[in-house]
């Protein structure tokens, strides 16, 4: 496959390509346990966005768990979505760009004058442009399976029988 350009050639660097190592990937379905049962599966395409999108969507329904007024399943995938390249890239040409957001307009004006405020260079995005995600959750008591899908570019579905 195409992910071996995410290793660097430069020798003695974290993700440099040596035998036995295996090199940072993007590649990031998840799969989450409670008391070692799996409770959760999610994932979405979107090279280094990827790490950033799922965590966002795993706070917001662990936080529902936690606080109330979180989000389900669904609307932790539909809830406004961001992410940052201030990190190099894993892609050539390994783009970095410091202090950058790319944020859906539908974040809201209030949250993009806080963010530019304070120091974040902000490019907003479509409303519906930031993530992929979608999920299959089962709950461990009933054994009731429920799923979300991204609406996000017409890239998914949940069904279930």
């Amino acid at each position: 496959g195409t992910r071996l350009q995410m290793t660097w050639l430069t020798p003695g660097l974290p993700n440099s390509l040596t035998p036995g190592r295996r090199p940072r990937t993007t590649l990031t379905p998840s799969l989450a346990l409670r008391d070692g049962v799996p409770v959760l599966a999610f994932g979405t395409p979107g090279g280094d966005q990827q790490d950033q999108w799922s965590l966002h969507f795993f706070l917001s329904v662990v936080l529902r768990e936690k606080v109330r007024g979180g989000y389900d399943l669904q609307g932790a995938i539909d809830a406004p979505n961001w992410h940052t390249d201030a990190f190099p890239s894993s892609f050539y040409p390994r783009a970095v760009e410091p202090g950058s957001l790319t944020v859906e307009s539908r974040i809201g004006d209030a949250v993009l004058a806080g963010l530019r405020r304070r120091g974040h260079r902000v490019t907003v995005g479509d409303a519906w442009s930031e993530g992929r995600l979608c999920a299959v959750a089962r709950d461990p008591e009933t054994g009731v399976l429920s799923a979300a899908a991204n609406p996000r570019m017409m890239q998914g579905y949940a069904a279930g029988r």
